[in-house]
């Protein structure tokens, strides 16, 4: 990253879970000024602490070169969209996997930021129908991955009616931001999502199978293909509720390959999502 190279002054994130903190954070770090927009005041109060931890998490780490408090000095929570700052150069969404929760966000932002790039940080959703619901031109897919911090990755999804220079500006911004942008069209899954969820779907098989255990699985693609992380331990970080949801889209838009095992309903059905309920593929 160059010293030119900046993320603008004033952004916002609509979405405070998971992902909308670490990309909070990340715009932190890297001096911007920040407003969480959430559906309620509870809730942004709750979006406000999910930052805090992400940055307290950070420097405990020895991975974050100023204190967390003088970063939370320039954030800020609202309880409705209509609070961002109009002046906003970057608003990312990040809010659940539904198509008309997104588009309702979109069309919101449209009017309440007007010169904003609007980013979308879906994994499967297409981008193109998102934007359909308002200001399709300033609309790209801009798809972080969790932990966002630590996460090199930035997945820019191009849809047809995309203004060039917006993608020029996002380009610029996961520069800026000190991440790596790879750019794909809209197609269902892009291309991070397609692979990583056909890879874990069989995973699953396998085991559904009784092929092996879920430990010796993993670590057969740690040790034997390099990956940090075995399938079916990454869908448990992932959440099992989430790997469904895709892999159920992607059966509709791609067809049976993707469709998902019986094992992995019926964990989802038993509340075992993962590293966030305690139990997945793994104890927590």
């Amino acid at each position: 990253m160059t010293a030119d190279v900046q993320v603008p002054e004033v952004t916002g994130v609509v979405g405070g879970g998971t992902m909308g903190a670490g990309i909070a954070h990340v715009l932190l770090e890297r001096g911007s000024q920040v407003t969480v927009a959430e559906a309620s005041a509870e809730r942004a109060a709750a979006a406000r602490d999910a930052v805090a931890a992400s940055l307290n998490k950070a420097a405990e780490r020895g991975k974050l070169g100023i204190t967390p408090e003088k970063l939370l000095a320039h954030l800020s929570t609202v309880d409705s969209i209509a609070g961002l700052p109009e002046n906003a150069g970057l608003v990312v969404e990040a809010v659940p996997e539904r198509l008309e929760l997104k588009q309702q966000v979109i069309a919101e932002l449209g009017t309440v930021c007007p010169d904003a790039v609007l980013a979308t940080n879906t994994s499967s959703l297409s981008i193109g129908a998102i934007a359909r619901a308002g200001a399709r031109e300033r609309v790209v897919g801009m798809h972080f991955f969790n932990p966002v911090p630590a996460q090199q990755l930035v997945e820019l999804v191009i849809h047809e009616d995309l203004d060039e220079r917006i993608l020029a500006s996002a380009r610029t911004f996961v520069d800026a931001l000190g991440k790596t942008g790879i750019e794909v069209r809209d197609f269902p899954g892009f291309a991070t999502s397609r692979l990583g969820v056909a890879v874990g779907l069989e995973a699953i098989r396998m085991l559904e199978d009784g092929v092996a255990s879920a430990e010796d699985i993993d670590t057969g693609m740690t040790l034997g293909y390099r990956w940090p992380m075995g399938p079916l331990r990454l869908t448990d970080l992932v959440g099992l509720d989430v790997r469904l949801a895709i892999a159920e889209h992607l059966a509709v838009e791609l067809g049976p390959r993707f469709e998902p095992p019986k094992l992995l309903r019926e964990k989802v059905e038993r509340g075992e999502l993962g590293r966030k309920s305690g139990r997945g593929f793994f104890t927590w």
